[in-house]
């Protein structure tokens, strides 16, 4: 991999990169099978992935006729990581299993091992003989929709296909690592003002986002629009919350603390509740909600924008859902993806049928929306949210770091990348969008 490295940093043209041999192994982090019990007994939070999260050598899987291997220069650290790290709900040794028993190219993910990642910037070293629009030497990033083109289920939208997966969670060979292999329908261009970290952060939280509320698979927001965003200034809430902004939306920001209140006002939200400051108690207990503190949210949402939010933009889960469906306006959307906080979530359903309100599900992207996606990312239109990078050996730290909630935004990840701020090719971009928009989560989110 050190040659491949070597390459892509001097600008090696595509024969050069091509006729680079593919070594036996690759560095990746990393789980094992034969330590899925290991956090037994263990409170969420006590579960420690620095302990669960393995770098070193593992061998290069063959390559199928639809795949590419990629060089990783970065990666990115999502919540699914930290899920397959701390074995909850539970251990994703089971998606491999069901994966290796669909094909003969499948059996290769059944393995004692899992290298972990959905998220990934880097360059094409290999295309398998039916990939027809990639080839050695294209700069890349990766979207994780991991679906069989196949299945008739998947020609519609291919998030309601029967075996729709996630890569690197619920198949092998994922993007924290030295080399990848990916689907030749996972690739998107990369964005070229914006270098290999900053790139690499994208794909999975901002193109869920932008299914979320763009897309008409999702809220379809429409222009005037008052969106509730709930952790705003985290790995999906930054998108969010620039889409909008973009669409002509009003954006009311929920964060946790002043700092990120400060840093969603940098993204241009100008209605923000720091819940630190407002004290609010959902729960009562851990068994009981408080409606008292869903109208007094609701009234605090209505003195900084004059109503009551037309979408509610609910990841938190258990948490935040009793509060999201409330405050919803009459005939208004709760979109939800994920469950952060806990995925058995309660709500008061009168709230729901009398006053007609929505509870739409939404789940990553397909190719489409995620294309898309990427593409405002490369217009300079959305801009990343990275506010930290580990090298690949501190993987673990990097996982805990978001498990415990210690972050903004986007955790990046250097893979065959040496250094931050390489792979920048479009540097007149980046002068006309602006090198404090693009920074603006490691500069203040830090």
């Amino acid at each position: 991999m050190e040659r491949f490295r070597e390459a892509i940093l001097e600008g090696a043209p595509a024969e050069e990169i091509a006729a680079i041999p593919i070594p036996e192994t690759y560095r990746a982090a990393f789980v094992k099978k034969d330590e899925t019990e290991m956090f037994a007994g263990l409170a969420s939070k006590e579960k420690d992935p620095r302990k669960s999260i393995h770098v070193d050598q593992v061998p290069v899987p063959e390559l199928a006729p639809n795949e590419c291997y990629v060089a990783v220069m970065a990666s990115a650290i999502n919540f699914n990581t930290v899920w397959t790290s701390i074995f909850e709900p539970l251990p994703t040794f089971g998606f491999l299993e069901r994966l290796g028993s669909e094909s003969i190219w499948g059996k290769r993910h059944d393995l004692p091992y899992h290298v972990v990642g959905s998220d990934a910037s880097g360059v094409v070293v290999r295309a398998g003989s039916a990939v027809r629009n990639w080839k050695p030497g294209d700069r890349v990033v990766i979207h994780c929709n991991y679906v069989d083109d196949q299945d008739p289920s998947a020609h519609d939208d291919s998030m309601l296909a029967n075996n729709q997966r996630i890569w690197g969670f619920e198949s092998n060979f994922g993007g924290l690592a030295d080399l990848t292999l990916v689907k030749a329908n996972q690739l998107m261009a990369k964005p070229e003002h914006l270098s290999w970290e900053e790139a690499a952060c994208n794909a999975l939280c901002n193109s869920t986002s932008y299914r979320m509320l763009v897309s008409p698979n999702g809220a379809r927001m429409k222009q005037g629009d008052v969106v509730l965003v709930w952790g705003a200034t985290g790995g999906l809430g930054g998108y969010a919350v620039q889409y909008v902004l973009n669409g002509g939306g009003i954006p009311v920001g929920v964060v946790s603390n002043a700092s990120k209140a400060k840093l969603l006002e940098a993204l241009g939200c100008e209605a923000v509740i720091d819940r630190a400051e407002k004290g609010y108690r959902f729960w009562a207990d851990e068994h009981t909600q408080d409606p008292s503190e869903w109208r007094r949210l609701g009234q605090d949402i209505r003195a900084l924008v004059g109503e009551d939010p037309d979408i509610v933009f609910e990841h938190p889960g258990r948490q935040t859902m009793g509060a999201s469906v409330f405050v919803a306006k009459r005939g208004g959307t709760v979109i939800t993806c994920a469950a952060t906080s806990g995925y058995m979530v309660e709500y008061d359903n009168r709230h729901l049928w009398m006053k007609l309100k929505s509870i739409r599900s939404s789940h990553f992207a397909n190719y489409k929306e995620a294309w898309d996606a990427n593409r405002l990312i490369r217009l300079g239109r959305i801009q990343p949210i990275l506010s930290a990078v580990y090298p690949l050996e501190q993987t673990g730290e990097a996982a805990t770091q978001l498990h415990l909630n210690l972050h903004e935004g986007k955790i990046g990840v250097l893979c065959l990348a040496p250094e931050e701020h390489l792979g920048i090719s479009d540097p007149e971009l980046r002068d006309k969008v602006g090198e404090d928009r693009i920074t603006t989560f490691r500069r203040l989110g830090a």
